[in-house]
Formats: structure tokens, sequence, C-alpha cells
């Protein structure tokens, strides 16, 4: 039986994983989950609930801005998980984990982790969907810098993720 015909809620459902931090949610984040629920059935963006770092959305402010950002997407479903990525597949009974890639920097790291996650679970499959090259210098962090310093970040996030930030730093209007 081949695992990705037979997956998901449904015999013959799609349903892909697209995990990651999303502290906050860029629009580099948005293309690949847009590019995504084109091609499965079902997508899941699990946002990671990471107890060793300190992001500056909760995981619940982070779900609802992806929620917010997201909404026009019928079969894409927003939710969190703290536990291992195979552990958190298993119980959504899927097989297939989305990771995007920016530049060439970001691949080897990737490649250890979807190795690391077929070692744990044979039938994990990992699909890298490359950055829209107007992304591909993108990042949380990057976003998180310029609004800190009170920058122009409306061409990088949603407007709903824009108002966050402008919310957590201030607007730096004089």
């Amino acid at each position: 039986m081949n695992p990705i015909i037979e997956i998901g809620d449904h015999p013959g459902m799609r349903v892909a994983v697209y995990p990651g931090s999303f502290d906050p949610v860029t629009n580099g984040h948005l293309d690949i989950i847009h590019r995504a629920a084109k091609v499965f059935d079902k997508l899941i963006v699990a946002v990671l609930n990471n107890t060793s770092k300190n992001p500056l959305f909760s995981v619940e402010e982070r779900t609802e801005l992806l929620w917010q950002a997201t909404r026009d997407l019928p079969n894409v479903e927003i939710d969190s998980f703290r536990d291992l990525l195979i552990n958190y597949m298993k119980q959504k009974n899927a097989h297939l984990i989305v990771r995007g890639l920016r530049a060439v920097s970001d691949f080897e790291y990737e490649l250890q982790l979807a190795s690391t996650n077929r070692k744990l679970c044979e039938d994990i499959e990992t699909f890298f969907m490359t950055s829209t090259p107007k992304y591909s210098y993108l990042s949380s962090s990057i976003v998180k810098e310029i609004a800190r310093f009170h920058g122009p970040v409306a061409d990088l996030v949603p407007p709903e993720v824009e108002r966050a930030l402008r919310g957590k730093y201030g607007s730096g209007s004089s």
C-alpha cells in the first residue's frame, strides 16, 4: 500500500504538515502555504511551541495571526504542537512534511532534519519548496529587527502581523 495514497482523514486524502515557529508569519511563509495548499488536499500549518526559545509572540498569538492570514484557504488548518514532529505527524495521521528553502544555506540544515525524521519514521516524506525569489531573503528574524526599530514591514508581512508588530514595538511615529 502506498502511504501517500492512503493517509489522512479519508482514504486517498493527501495531508501535509508545514511546521515552524512562525514568529511572526511572513509573506514568504504565506507564499509556501498558498502554493502547498494547491498541491495537497489538506495542509496543517503547525506552530511549534519550543520552550527553549523566547518568542516575541505567544503560541496563541502566532496561531491566531496565521489563522487570520489564511482564513481564505479552505483546506488549510492551523494548529500547534510541543512534541517531536514525528509524534505530531502520527497523531494527525499525516506522512508528508512541507519545508521551505530560501537559499542554498538552508538546504544543509533542512536535509539533516529530513534525514532525522526519516530515520525516526520511514513512512515520513519531506517535500522541499523553494522560496519565490522575491522572498528569498526574508525571515521572521529580519522582520522583527526592522519592526523593532520602527522600519517599514508592510511589504514583508500580512496587515494583521504588521498591526501586531506595531502593538509589540509601538508605532514609532513621531
